[in-house]
């Protein structure tokens, strides 16, 4: 056992603790019972699992997908001491707390406020599998079936620069991503 005298124990706190990737909603579920079973639920209060809604652009589809922000990694709130580490520790899936050697390190509030609001963002995320000169084809729009380097991306409004030759001159044409496949 990890003697965690002299640790910031006054309050609950966010900790970070490293899971088996892809087990992350189970150690969440294992975490969950184990604190009411072992009456630790006065010092392990939220388990979460930051997720964030994606829209993954693939030659030209969109889909819309769920995707764990830091895979691999579980936030508990919690109050820290002996007892509570000790819980948290043995529970099935739970490789380690995440700092220095084996103290662990909370979170700032400001992480955490962080962290949780991409989490709770209604908002899906685009991500896009294209890149700066990467060739592409426009497959809608006034330009549709004119192909072009891609020249600037803006992953934020969903937008990429193409240069296109039109009339012999290369012109750059702003396309939504939804506009575009590979060449």
């Amino acid at each position: 056992m990890v003697n965690l005298t002299g640790f910031e124990t006054k309050g609950k706190r966010w900790y970070v603790i490293n899971t088996y990737s892809g087990h992350e909603g189970k150690v969440k579920q294992n975490l969950l019972s184990r604190a009411v079973s072992m009456g630790m639920d006065n010092r392990i209060f939220n388990i979460e699992v930051p997720e964030e809604k994606v829209i993954e652009l693939k030659d030209g589809k969109r889909t819309e997908k769920t995707k764990k922000i830091f895979p691999g990694y579980v936030l508990v709130e919690m109050i820290l001491d002996d007892e509570s580490w000790h819980v948290v520790r043995n529970t099935p899936g739970v490789t380690s707390f995440v700092g220095a050697g084996t103290k662990p390190i909370p979170l700032s509030p400001r992480e955490v406020k962080k962290i949780l609001k991409r989490a709770s963002s209604r908002k899906a995320r685009i991500e896009f599998d294209y890149k700066i000169g990467d060739e592409v084809k426009i497959n809608s729009g006034p330009f549709q079936d004119f192909t072009g380097k891609i020249i600037e991306v803006s992953p934020e409004r969903g937008k990429v620069k193409v240069s296109v030759s039109i009339f012999g001159r290369n012109t750059p044409v702003e396309l939504e991503f939804g506009q575009i496949n590979k060449a």
